[in-house]
């Protein structure tokens, strides 16, 4: 059984950078594709971006050039999230997901990506107000 557990949000200003970090226990190795996603009240979630299990990302529109997706490279136990340059509408509920390692990045960020995934961190609450 896989447990992820995310951190690292918070309450920052416009402009601001956050780095997200999901830690996962159990078997996960690198044959997972894991990603971010995201909740705002009122909408639905959406993947934000995504990393497969050889290392390929993808990215959500919104959020290319500003964030970016890694995990740790020694014993991809962790998942990370550098968030930069941070807009009042990336404010959000972030989740830190795992799937089946034959899904490529782009399913993160697809449509529906999330059906894709497998195992769901609790979230960490995101804010970016002046």
């Amino acid at each position: 059984q896989v447990q992820l557990v995310e951190s690292g949000g918070g309450s920052v200003q416009p402009g601001g950078s956050l780095r997200l970090s999901c830690a996962a226990s159990g078997y996960i190795g690198s044959r997972y594709l894991m990603g971010w996603f995201r909740q705002s009240p009122g909408k639905e979630r959406e993947g934000v971006a995504g990393i497969d299990s050889v290392g390929r990302t993808s990215y959500a529109d919104s959020v290319k050039d500003r964030f970016t997706i890694s995990k740790d490279a020694a014993k991809n136990t962790t998942l990370y999230l550098q968030m930069n340059n941070l807009r009042p509408e990336d404010t959000a509920t972030y989740y830190c997901a795992a799937g089946p390692g034959d899904w490529t990045s782009g399913t993160v960020v697809a449509p529906n990506g999330e059906y894709a995934m497998d195992y769901w961190g609790k979230g960490t609450l995101v804010t970016i107000s002046s």
